[in-house]
C-alpha cells in the first residue's frame, strides 16, 4: 500500500511570523494543499508530522524555540488540512524517534512513501532517509520540499538518490 507523508509543514516554519521560518517556504504550500487534497481524494493515506516541544525542549539549546505545544505555531496551515489525515507529533528532528510512526506504517502495510515538506536537510532527510532503512520504496517530491539552505538540501537529496530513492514532481505524481 502506499502513503503520503507531509513532513513538519506547520506554521512556525512556513509563515512569515513563524518562529524559525525559512524566507521561501511558504512557496511550497500550493504543491502540499495539492498533493494532501488528491491523497484525501483518492483514499491514500496522509501522514502529517508535527513538531510538538514543551517549553524547556532539548532542540532549544541548537534553535529558537518553536512549534511549542499548543501554540499558534505549532499548528498546520488550515488550507492543508484534509479528512482522514493522521497526525504524529514528534519532539525531534527524527519522526522514526516517535515509535508510533513506524508502527503505524506497519498497520497500514506502507511499502510506498511520498514525501514532501520542509525542511529537507533536516526533517524531511530523517523521515527519507529513515523510510529506505527501513524497507520502504520512498519517492521525494522535489517541488514541494524547502531546503534552509540550498547547498545543503541539493546534497540530501544526491545522497537519497545514491541510497536508492527516487523523485517526482508533483504534476507526475496528482494525475
Amino acid at each position: 500500500m502506499k502513503a503520503f507523508l507531509d513532513i513538519d509543514t506547520q506554521i512556525d516554519f512556513v509563515f512569515p511570523a513563524g518562529a524559525l521560518y525559512t524566507p521561501g517556504a511558504e512557496t511550497v504550500l500550493p504543491a502540499v494543499v495539492r498533493l494532501n487534497q488528491y491523497a484525501s481524494a483518492n483514499n491514500i493515506p496522509l501522514i502529517s508530522t508535527m513538531c510538538a516541544h514543551g517549553e524547556n525542549a532539548r532542540e532549544f539549546a541548537e534553535w529558537p524555540p518553536h512549534c511549542v505545544i499548543g501554540t499558534v505555531g505549532q499548528q498546520k496551515p488550515a488550507a492543508t488540512l484534509v479528512p482522514h489525515q493522521t497526525f504524529i507529533e514528534k519532539d525531534e528532528l527524527n519522526v522514526f524517534s516517535n515509535p508510533k510512526f513506524l508502527a503505524l506504517l506497519d498497520e497500514l502495510s506502507i511499502e510506498e512513501c511520498t514525501v514532501y515538506g520542509v525542511l529537507t536537510e533536516y526533517c524531511v532527510k530523517c523521515a527519507v532517509m529513515g523510510l529506505l532503512e527501513h524497507g520502504r520504496k520512498v519517492t521525494l517530491v522535489s517541488d514541494a520540499i524547502w531546503h534552509h539552505k540550498s547547498a545543503a538540501g541539493e546534497q540530501v537529496i544526491r545522497d537519497f538518490l545514491a541510497a536508492g530513492g527516487q523523485t517526482a514532481r508533483v504534476d507526475s505524481v496528482v494525475l
